[in-house]
């Protein structure tokens, strides 16, 4: 990462979390579509409303895995093993009380908050049957979570997608046995997502235990190290609170598009069921871009530690070029294939509508959401969580907010909530990169400052 050519590291580092990132989707399409297969009515539209609720949670615990991959990375940098070590332990002791914290809020509020968003009746008793079951396992979730932040951090990305290549399998079986062989529906795949989850804690944790390097885990080493602890939560927080504050505006669209699914089809759920598998299949660009944003996340940490900043211009350029790329390639094969795509999740042709328009205004100008995660792991790579925070709580969560209480209020349509998503995209990505630019500009001028005179004296 920190000499020779970058576009090829970039793809290369960039592909297996793509792929790692790919299955976990596949394995999330085929948890709603294995539920659809329960002929339980409104099974699909559910999960769907339980995304923005449970990720509002999970996003604010699982930030600090993302503090975890910036610090471990940044020492790899700086060449400090011991440091490396301490934030690696740190990081799993943080990841198991985040998830325990996690699992008793998600159990309270679940099911009030469900309601608060305007599920009702039948949709409301499996959406909250779904969160109950998922919740329990959210240690385990975050666990996995945190361990694979150590392996990007390391430049390893392969390992944590064979392990999740293999209990995503586990997955998958789970759901084809809970739903077909005994009968469950929601409840099945949710038990099935947190054995699999457990699965692959556990088989991360072993491999980390047999690594040669920095990075080795060794049972008597776990403990806090407070220096460690500082830092992964001065580069993670923020990012928690990003990603709690995205998925409470997408908590605001939720509840606009179960509101027009209650007008439009009273006790039924089309448009939920619409809106639940257009958002499932846009996942899979999505997770395709996040792993340039991993990409940028890691490569601009270990330069920075190193204190090559003329370095990270290029990883900034080489992961706009790549992403670009990957969006455009994957928003159109879905527009191109949406038929055959949507007929595994839906027949109805409200809910079909729901999703040709989602998937339109959403996938067309996706290159805009690709550049902005690029731009935000760019900054936090940086050193500047909290810049990248500020700018996508302005730019993305007040920005929808406002829309939300004025411009749909206005127009009354469907469509005008889905196009809240592209306009926020467009304005924030360009605000992160013109404050990740300057920061580096900055940083650039100053080391080069020094090493003048240094040179001089």
């Amino acid at each position: 990462m920190l000499n020779g050519p970058l576009l090829g590291k970039v793809f290369l580092f960039a592909l297996p979390l793509m792929l790692t990132n790919l299955l976990q989707m596949f394995y999330n399409a085929a948890d709603m579509i294995i539920a659809g297969k329960s002929n339980v009515e409104g099974a699909i539209g559910s999960i769907g409303t339980t995304a923005a609720m449970i990720n509002l949670l999970l996003n604010i615990f699982m930030g600090f895995s993302v503090g975890t991959n910036i610090v471990v990375a940044r020492n790899i940098g700086k060449n400090d093993p011991e440091a490396v070590s301490g934030a690696v332990h740190s990081s799993l002791i943080l990841g198991l009380i985040t998830g325990a914290v996690c699992s008793v809020i998600g159990l309270a509020v679940s099911r009030p908050v469900l309601a608060l968003l305007g599920d009702e009746g039948h949709i409301l008793d499996l959406a909250a049957l779904y969160t109950r079951i998922y919740f329990s396992g959210a240690p385990f979730i975050a666990l996995s979570n945190y361990l694979i932040a150590i392996f990007r951090a390391k430049g390893d990305t392969s390992t944590p997608l064979a392990v999740l290549t293999c209990t995503g399998l586990l997955n998958v079986g789970l759901n084809l046995f809970f739903v077909l062989v005994c009968g469950m529906s929601v409840d099945g795949v949710a038990l099935a997502t947190v054995i699999a989850n457990a699965a692959s804690a556990l088989a991360l944790g072993a491999i980390l235990m047999r690594d040669s390097g920095p990075c080795r885990l060794e049972l008597k080493k776990l403990r806090l190290s407070g220096p460690a602890v500082r830092e992964i939560i001065r580069d993670g927080l923020p990012a928690g609170v990003q990603g709690a504050l995205f998925s409470l505006s997408n908590m605001l669209i939720q509840s606009s598009i179960i509101g027009f699914n209650n007008r439009l089809c009273p006790g039924g759920s089309d448009v939920i069921d619409g809106n639940s598998a257009a958002s499932n299949l846009e996942g899979f660009v999505y997770v395709s871009t996040n792993s340039v944003y991993q990409a940028s996340v890691t490569f601009t940490s270990q330069n920075y530690g190193a204190a090559k900043y003329r370095r990270i211009g290029r990883v900034m350029r080489c992961c706009y070029f790549v992403t670009a790329c990957i969006a455009v390639v994957g928003a159109g094969s879905l527009l191109l294939f949406h038929k055959g795509l949507l007929s595994l999740y839906i027949v109805k042709p409200l809910a079909i509508d729901t999703a040709m328009t989602r998937m339109k205004i959403m996938l067309i100008p996706y290159v805009l959401l690709a550049f902005m995660e690029v731009g935000s792991g760019v900054l936090r790579g940086l050193g500047r969580s909290m810049t990248s925070t500020l700018i996508s709580l302005i730019g993305t969560c007040v920005f929808r907010i406002i829309w939300i209480y004025t411009v749909c209020p206005a127009v009354n349509e469907l469509w005008i909530v889905y196009l809240s998503y592209p306009i926020s995209w467009g304005l924030t990505g360009l605000t992160h990169f013109m404050f990740s630019e300057t920061i580096r500009r900055r940083k650039l001028r100053e080391h080069e400052a020094r090493a003048a005179a240094g040179a001089a004296y």
